[in-house]
């Protein structure tokens, strides 16, 4: 079975029983691309990178241990297996995702690195609200803003709660979580100076 993966259209060939006994997508594929392209399945959507992960897993049972890598060659890795991650979403490998999300954490871990907000839109683009994916970026996004050591806020985020409000909700929610219960000061109670439009940095006497 040819199979054509993202935009440069990289070519592997793989087994139809081996992709078949892994994957019903695949055996679906299988069924309505043989009939109609002679073969061939096209993941023109899809990072080649990941794609060449799954084929390791096919073939051998197994990725590669981040932890394995040098040290600049594992954010790489770790995003790889982000990509890897998605792809199994749309393949339905849950085994695989799980190897992914572990890889991808603890790639983050090691390098000292977490995805910034484009590396983080694709995953509620292509991931289900239910995702665990979802769930670990839009904590470290928390995190990230909550970081009293930061200069950054929340305003990096902008495009992604723009182009997804599910992502601001869910990073508004992990902040909450992440705050302990803590409640903030109540903006309706005592001096109202600094809800006041002054000029010139003047305040209420």
């Amino acid at each position: 079975m040819d199979i054509h993966v993202g935009k440069s259209k990289r070519k592997w060939s793989l087994h139809r029983n081996l992709l078949s006994y892994h994957s019903a997508w695949f055996r679906e594929q299988i069924k309505e691309e043989v009939a109609e392209k002679g073969g061939k399945v096209d993941l023109f959507d899809d990072d080649p990178r990941a794609f060449e992960l799954l084929v390791k897993w096919l073939y051998q049972g197994k990725i590669d241990n981040v932890s394995n890598l040098a040290i600049e060659k594992k954010w790489d890795y770790a995003f790889a297996c982000q990509q890897l991650y998605i792809l199994c979403e749309k393949i339905n490998l849950p085994q695989l995702k799980n190897l992914a999300i572990d890889q991808f954490r603890r790639g983050c871990y090691e390098a000292g690195l977490v995805p910034g907000p484009e590396e983080m839109v694709p995953v509620y683009q292509k991931t289900p609200p239910s995702s665990p994916f979802r769930k670990l970026v839009s904590r470290i996004a928390a995190r990230q803003i909550m970081d009293p050591g930061s200069e950054k806020d929340a305003s990096v985020y902008r495009d992604c709660f723009a182009r997804s409000p599910d992502f601001a909700v869910d990073v508004v929610n992990a902040i909450k979580e992440g705050a302990g219960g803590k409640l903030f000061v109540d903006p309706t109670e005592g001096n109202g100076c600094q809800y006041h439009d002054h000029h010139m940095g003047q305040r209420c006497d």
